[in-house]
């Protein structure tokens, strides 16, 4: 049997990443698992100041706040969770956050980079798929949720009997 104790959920705040929280709070919720949430600051994005960098450490605080408040207090309690902010390429810090805090699953959203951008650039998800050291579970769109077993055996409301 698989064991499942410890779920990364990388955010970056965008639609996939909320859709990617709802299967990463179902995982939790059916194995009992701990749930990491983890923000990645681009190193590029950041720009480069003279003297002592204080909007790096003001991004870290609005991030690490807005982190707190993807999981109610309950679900927070009941997973145990852990929020982290990191500064650095997002592919190498959450394939480091996995190692370093032996998560079991990454569960992440995708946004589906194709084209000339795709092949300057890769995606991050394509890169933590192929180095992590865990299996992850990406998630392109919101609008497809899980289909619980008792629900897909249910006959359909026009299906005759």
């Amino acid at each position: 049997m698989i064991a499942i104790k410890r779920i990364l959920i990388p955010i970056d705040f965008s639609e996939t990443s909320t859709a990617a929280v709802a299967y990463g709070v179902d995982l939790a919720e059916r194995y009992g698992a701990a749930v990491h949430l983890l923000h990645v600051i681009e190193k590029s994005a950041i720009p480069p100041e003279p003297e002592f960098p204080l909007g790096i450490f003001q991004g870290q605080t609005v991030a690490r706040e807005r982190l707190v408040d993807v999981l109610n207090a309950a679900q927070r309690k009941a997973f145990r969770s852990e929020v982290a902010v990191n500064i650095g390429s997002p592919s190498i810090e959450i394939i480091r956050y996995a190692k370093d805090h032996d998560v079991d699953v990454i569960v992440m959203g995708t946004h589906g980079r194709s084209g000339v951008s795709h092949m300057l650039m890769g995606s991050v998800a394509e890169k933590v798929v192929r180095k992590a050291p865990c299996p992850v579970l990406t998630v392109r769109h919101p609008e497809h949720e899980f289909v619980m077993p008792e629900e897909a055996d249910a006959p359909s409301a026009g299906a005759r009997a």
